[in-house]
């Protein structure tokens, strides 16, 4: 076998087993619609999964893109640290809230304003990891929040705890009842005696 040839039949030999073998590729997990209060802070949760270890090249990168489809705007970077937005409508309102042994990074947005509709993307790259899903979560921010499951289960947690406190004090009412009505009668039994 020649020299170009032999190459050309390694090449392509190369080629078919990469074919074969199955692709590293991160994989994230993001909510795919939040709804929140103007004013209020929002935890814009973001995890990942790796066919490899945590690399020390790992980055995160989250980008805004506005309801109204215009350009999209950098909100979040990570590489080995977060680093923080010099300009732009994020600029001081965003922090790491991640934990990268735990395959979270998440962040922290502050203030939440009208202006913030719109769809953020989280993308992880771990090399050699660094092709994958890209996470998105659409925002809405609302004046008030509307009545959901989330609100249910609260008033449902709330209304069965007040329930036993209720009941804990009517049990101790009636125990401290029975404890003086039976002394009293001691009380009664001994002076007839």
């Amino acid at each position: 076998m020649d020299g170009p040839s032999w190459l050309g039949a390694v090449l392509f030999l190369g080629v078919q087993l990469r074919a074969l073998w199955p692709a590293a590729a991160v994989e994230v997990h993001t909510s795919k619609e939040v709804d929140a209060v103007n004013g209020t802070n929002l935890r814009l949760k973001c995890t990942f999964s790796s066919s490899s270890p945590i690399s020390q090249h790992l980055s995160v990168t989250w980008n805004f893109q506005p309801e109204d489809l215009s350009s999209h705007e950098p909100v979040f970077y990570y590489l080995k640290e977060p680093y923080k937005l010099s300009a732009g409508r994020f600029k001081e309102r965003v922090t790491w809230d991640g934990n990268i042994e735990r395959h979270d990074v998440s962040i922290v947005i502050w203030n939440l304003q009208p202006t913030d509709n719109g769809t953020f993307t989280c993308q992880v790259k771990n090399p050699p990891d660094v092709d994958g899903t890209i996470g998105e979560v659409r925002l809405r921010v609302v004046q008030k929040v509307h009545f959901s499951e989330i609100h249910f289960l609260a008033v449902a947690i709330g209304s069965a705890c007040v329930l036993m406190i209720i009941v804990v004090i009517v049990v101790i009412i009636c125990r401290h009842h029975r404890k003086k009505t039976r002394e009293k009668r001691i009380e009664v039994a001994d002076t007839e005696l």
